[in-house]
């Protein structure tokens, strides 16, 4: 690398660890506990087309979601977690192999309480780290202390596509129309919410009590880039266990690895898991808007 590169890496570098610096501060000024859980796990969530990494005698995680839902379900009301997750083949200008996440869990709220707590932590941390809740991506103003945009998908599909959610879906069209053209509409200058998916976009989220049809969760878009997945969560052991099948016949279907049975969480539910939501977020990603970083390489670097 040139000296120039390394000056500028060492400027995004110093970004990304104010940036960690005060997400701590605020969870901890809210009472959250920060955890850690193990990277190399025995069994990842089955996500239909989310593909784990072997390693050793089981794999490395693609989140920490499933060990933290089990600490949830042993009485931990408001934990939080920054460490590495892992899946194979993800390569681009906003992905990686190996990336950063933050997710949270908290007990007694919804994915609506937890749709306002996001907004005044990347908020809160913008500020903290620029003194500012302005900033400037690739040419696009962006405020973060504007109120967001909130938007059902099935309005974002009419709205930018002209066809309704439910034939997007059946004509399998769900996720090439919302990579294509519903993404590049969200997050103009403000956050955006993409909230209420259809259930079956949503393996590990609880169904509104109103409409089976959609599921509760959400996530947040700046200048057209995914930050955060959330959701108010499944409890329901029996379920989620039948929606866990579902999702291994897609992946056998799409050629993925077979996971084992995540049973170390399914006891964990069984024994009851209290009414909670939870977000994950990606670091890298939010860097990139903070550093004007075009290409997530450029905050995460190969210094091997």
């Amino acid at each position: 690398m040139t000296t120039e590169e390394l000056k500028n890496i060492k400027a995004r570098l110093e970004i990304r660890a104010g940036l960690i610096s005060a997400v701590r501060a605020f969870f901890d000024s809210r009472g959250f506990m920060e955890v850690s859980t193990p990277v190399l796990i025995n069994a990842p969530a089955p996500e239909e087309y989310i593909e784990g990494i072997s390693a050793a005698a089981g794999f490395l995680r693609t989140s920490p979601e499933l060990q933290m839902k089990q600490m949830v379900c042993a009485g931990y009301e408001k934990i939080y977690q920054l460490g590495p997750c892992f899946r194979k083949g993800e390569f681009g200008s906003r992905h990686r192999p190996e990336f950063t996440m933050l997710e949270w869990y908290q007990t007694d709220i919804d994915y609506k309480e937890l749709m306002d707590f996001t907004f005044e932590l990347i908020k809160e941390s913008v500020f903290a780290l620029k003194a500012s809740y302005e900033i400037e991506y690739q040419n696009e103003t962006v405020d973060f202390s504007q109120a967001p945009e909130i938007i059902n998908v099935a309005d974002a599909y009419q709205r930018f596509t002209g066809k309704s959610v439910e034939n997007a879906d059946l004509t399998d069209e769900f996720d090439t129309l919302m990579v294509d053209c519903i993404e590049p509409e969200l997050g103009k200058g403000k956050m955006t919410f993409l909230k209420d998916y259809p259930a079956n976009r949503a393996a590990l989220a609880r169904l509104k009590a109103d409409n089976k049809e959609v599921a509760e969760r959400w996530e947040l878009y700046v200048c057209g880039m995914e930050l955060a997945n959330a959701y108010s969560e499944l409890t329901d052991p029996r379920e989620q266990r039948m929606r866990f099948a579902e999702a291994r016949r897609v992946r056998k279907t799409n050629g993925f690895v077979e996971y084992p049975e995540a049973e170390e969480f399914f006891a964990a539910m069984e024994k009851g898991m209290p009414e909670c939501a939870g977000c994950a977020l990606g670091i890298d990603r939010l860097v990139m808007l903070l550093s004007d970083s075009p290409d997530i390489g450029f905050i995460n670097p190969d210094f091997a």
